[in-house]
């Protein structure tokens, strides 16, 4: 016999359904993602920290879990909201199911609800705080601890690692900011023979620059860039050097918009899917991309730094992406890694590993 399991949302109403996962009950805030396929590297992707995601698509599992696509070694999902979860999941590579895997990550779930009810309530009211829980017998309880709960603001320092590292390799050095970094920018710099060097979110430029990098990458990860202001003087001070490359991806975007003087701002609920439309304003073109963030940089603050907007998000007209106007200095909003998603946007790693000539400069027109 199936457990029962409840969401619990801030604004008083709950969806009964049944549990899969973990036993135990959570807290967090509650988003939606739009992916059809790609769920493990979701849940184990690390900006997912201290959210309860829920998948629009109507089955999730059926292809299994494999050893090979995760993220990240730690999730920080607190919890699962899906319509039907498959219980008998087929694929070759496949080693155990998404129930098994959310039970070894310590991650509850809920299944047999409605999602896309779910999904235009916070459409309407914006992401909100929601709650995993076993019985209902004390719902006002649940509720008034749902307003009182505060979001963690220290997820970076949890998803970073604590000692630099090094990967090693024949061409260009990169230096790799981990604010919680997904592996697959690792593996993106690793696959053009890109020396790398990973080093803890909070390293400060003159470590940085010890290393003697060719460039720098500023990772994705979890959370409100502001709540990280020593990161922000750390890029600060690396967009003063000369000659020396950036490359930031969804935070570590955020991160330079802020570092350069612009403002950032929280979405109403995000953009969370496999499948955003952006268009490149130099080229004049338009790609799909792999997206989850739940900030966005304010295009309207960039007037007043040394950047201009180079991409735009079509469903919204949100910023997604900026370049400095004289130094090779560049961000996107969207993840060109993809892992889930299209790959449409995989030449930026290209363009960045082309502008990494020592002493040379320049600008990156991406």
């Amino acid at each position: 016999m199936k457990q029962r399991r409840y969401l619990v949302l801030e604004d008083g109403s709950y969806y009964p359904g049944y549990a899969f996962g973990s036993g135990g009950e959570t807290f967090g805030e509650l988003v939606f993602n739009t992916g059809m396929t790609g769920y493990q590297e979701t849940l184990s992707d690390p900006s997912y920290a201290g959210q309860i995601i829920t998948f629009t698509y109507p089955m999730i599992g059926n292809y299994g879990v494999n050893e090979d696509d995760y993220e990240g070694v730690h999730p920080g999902l607190k919890g699962m909201v899906v319509h039907e979860v498959a219980d008998h999941p087929s694929n070759f590579r496949s080693t155990k199911t998404l129930d098994e895997a959310l039970k070894d990550f310590g991650i509850p779930g809920i299944q047999g609800v409605d999602t896309r009810s779910i999904t235009k309530r916070i459409r309407r009211a914006g992401v909100m705080r929601g709650a995993l829980v076993n019985t209902i017998d004390h719902l006002e309880e649940t509720i008034a601890s749902l307003t009182s709960y505060q979001l963690p603001k220290d997820e970076i320092e949890k998803r970073s690692i604590t000692e630099a590292k090094t990967y090693d390799g024949n061409g260009k050095h990169v230096v790799l900011i981990d604010f919680g970094s997904k592996e697959n920018i690792l593996s993106e710099l690793l696959k053009r023979d890109c020396r790398v060097t990973v080093v803890p979110w909070n390293t400060t430029v003159e470590a940085i620059l010890a290393y003697q990098p060719d460039g720098v990458m500023l990772s994705n990860g979890p959370g409100d860039p502001t709540a990280v202001p020593e990161a922000v003087q750390t890029v600060k001070g690396l967009i003063t050097e000369d000659h020396l490359p950036l490359f930031g991806i969804c935070l570590g975007h955020q991160l330079i918009a802020l570092a350069a003087g612009a403002k950032t701002y929280k979405l109403k609920f995000g953009h969370r899917g496999g499948n955003h439309p952006v268009k490149n304003l130099e080229k004049n073109n338009i790609i799909l991309t792999s997206q989850n963030h739940g900030y966005a940089v304010d295009e309207s603050s960039l007037e007043a730094t040394d950047f201009i907007a180079t991409y735009t998000a079509l469903n919204d007209g949100t910023n997604e992406g900026i370049k400095h106007k004289s130094k090779t200095i560049f961000s996107v909003q969207f993840h060109p890694e993809a892992a889930p998603g299209p790959h449409d946007a995989n030449y930026l790693f290209d363009e960045f590993i082309a502008a990494l000539q020592p002493a040379q400069g320049g600008t990156v027109h991406a």
